[in-house]
């Protein structure tokens, strides 16, 4: 079978957890399959839409179309006329799309045209909100980052793509308007595609619930399959690693992961212990942190990156316990299934997938999303009954009776037998 997977990064280039469970899935299809990958990268030196070609050290042909500058387009036909090419070229059997986001709308009429099944991974809310993430940017309020409740184009304007407005007065109604009809244009288009896609695969039951409860998609569409993971790369780690309790954040250092709301209530503990944070880097988000950091009487480590296929080394055995604080409703965390792989307690926010994969006093502790106050008093919970958190921890993924996570090996058999359905 000759697949193709279509995802807005694939790594080194990004390592969100799209795109590393992409890379996962495609170097596990490539075993038995022939497997090519469009993707893109932002070369600011190369014009728009500049296709070029790389082969993975596991033989999957990668094709990285150059989209530097375009950041809020839905549909580029030069893009979409660059990928009817592309396709003509390659001739997949099956189209496997993970996220359109910085691609193009496109993509889908070409193979609809080519007659190429589709299977759509949602990873996020793309398709139900311009940003993706139901969180709102706020431009010029006084709270920013609040989460929005449902989409609406005329509130998606005022409160999401306001910092594009002139800021004169005279025509703020007219700007409020013309982007009302923009963010209009893209619902519409969106809801358009969708019907063009033969299945949505979403890996949380809380995902899926919130696309057939707002979105058009009927529920015979959508079906639920969890992530799957190289389980080898997850060994247990070792007890008492550290001599003081020591916190641990891994992921993107972008406001919507809530480092800050994690640092802050860090600063806030009255015991001792350690935090240490993992990730690239990323400009003034980071410098940001690492100013935020400065002044706590506990140690605050920024880690860096961590390759993937050594996280159980280089970050599970450096840590007693997992926070993952987003203030957005994440929907699968990939780092949550490694860490109750590895045995290592978890705290998270009581919202979205993040409360899905971890149930409070159970499997490990749930704070109230998005509350300084309750982060808090979880993390001097943890930092002062390592015992109970290891208990914790035992339980590992609630969804096997093992404790295990599903692994990449069956994972990919059943995203086969999807593949087979739809052919």
């Amino acid at each position: 079978m000759k697949i193709l997977k279509v995802i807005h990064g694939y790594p080194p280039i990004f390592n969100a957890g799209s795109e590393v469970y992409s890379e996962m899935l495609c170097n596990e299809l490539r075993k038995e399959n022939e497997v090519i990958v469009f993707t893109r990268e932002e070369n600011p030196y190369l014009p728009e839409f500049h296709l070029r070609k790389e082969i993975s050290e596991r033989g999957v042909e990668i094709f990285f179309i150059n989209i530097p500058r375009g950041k809020d387009g839905f549909r580029h036909p030069k893009m979409d006329s660059v990928f009817k090419n592309f396709i003509f070229a390659a001739k997949p059997d099956i189209a496997h799309i993970g996220h359109l986001n910085h691609l193009s709308t496109g993509i889908i009429d070409v193979l609809n045209e080519e007659q190429i099944p589709i299977l759509y991974t949602l990873h996020d809310f793309w398709l139900l909100c311009p940003r993706g993430q139901f969180l709102q940017t706020n431009f010029g309020e006084s709270e920013y980052y609040q989460v929005c409740d449902g989409q609406e184009d005329r509130k998606c304007a005022t409160h999401c793509y306001n910092s594009y407005f002139t800021g004169i007065s005279d025509t703020m109604e007219i700007e409020i308007s013309n982007w009302t009809k923009w963010i209009n244009s893209r619902m519409t288009e969106i809801n358009r595609i969708c019907e063009k896609i033969d299945l949505f695969l979403a890996p949380s039951r809380y995902l899926l619930q919130r696309y057939v409860n707002y979105s058009p998609i009927p529920k015979e569409k959508i079906k639920f399959i969890d992530y799957g993971f190289h389980l080898d790369r997850l060994q247990r780690v070792e007890d008492n690693r550290n001599t003081i309790f020591t916190f641990g954040y891994i992921g993107t250092h972008i406001p919507a992961k809530g480092v800050n709301l994690l640092i802050d209530a860090f600063k806030e503990t009255s015991v001792k212990a350690n935090l240490k944070i993992w990730g690239r880097e990323n400009g003034q988000n980071t410098s940001s942190l690492k100013k935020k950091a400065e002044s706590s009487k506990n140690k605050i480590e920024f880690m860096g990156e961590y390759q993937n296929e050594k996280i159980s080394l280089e970050v599970f055995n450096c840590i007693d316990c997992l926070v993952v604080p987003s203030i957005w409703m994440e929907n699968s965390p990939l780092v949550i299934h490694e860490a109750q792989q590895v045995r290592i307690p978890v705290i998270t926010a009581d919202q979205g997938g993040m409360k899905e994969f971890v149930e409070d006093g159970i499997n490990g502790l749930l704070f109230k999303h998005r509350n300084l106050e309750s982060l808090r008093d979880k993390m001097e919970y943890a930092a002062t009954h390592p015992i109970q958190m290891k208990e914790l921890a035992k339980r590992g993924y609630l969804y096997s009776t093992t404790g295990d996570i599903p692994s990449i090996e069956e994972h990919t058999k059943e995203i086969v037998k999807i593949y087979q359905s739809l052919l």
